[in-house]
């Protein structure tokens, strides 16, 4: 699994300053995708090593690590995210699931997951209409947090 770039932001994961690690090699290949350069197997090699450099360069700017797609190999995005320590962590697949009928693997790992293929006409998790579902964990159940992107302007 490798990761083609990284940033920190704001808006992916509510309420957290996240190191978004967009992750390369996609097999969903959505129509209408923002990322199509992520479909192929471009970047750096995502380890144990990259990852504590990315966690101890930020150290207390981050609150979350969010692994942006690694859909084609999701027992490795849960073990890296398993390794990550002190922070919040994240999935961003482009699966069409939810956390109880997701993957053949725990998802223990994971303090919010995001699900759901982009479909351009449904938009994405800012739209009222879209098909993606953001999840948080709350104890032992999975809450739906989605509608904290939908916000009303004044």
């Amino acid at each position: 699994m490798k990761v083609a770039s990284f940033d920190i932001v704001f808006q992916e994961i509510p309420g957290e300053v996240t190191l978004a690690l967009n992750l390369s090699n996609c097999p969903c290949h959505c129509p209408g995708c923002h990322s199509q350069h992520l479909w192929e197997d471009i970047g750096e090699e995502l380890n144990e090593a990259l990852l504590d450099d990315l966690t101890e360069r930020y150290k207390g700017l981050i609150t979350c690590v969010a692994f942006m797609g690694g859909d084609a190999d999701p027992e490795e995005v849960a073990r890296l995210a398993s390794h990550v320590q002190g922070l919040k962590t994240a999935w961003y697949s482009g699966r069409p699931a939810t956390p109880e009928t997701s993957f053949n693997f725990q998802l223990s790992p994971f303090t919010f997951v995001k699900f759901g293929p982009y479909i351009e006409s449904l938009g994405g998790l800012k739209s009222e209409k879209t098909n993606q579902r953001l999840y948080k964990r709350v104890g032992n159940q999975w809450e739906d947090i989605t509608s904290t992107f939908w916000k009303k302007s004044l």
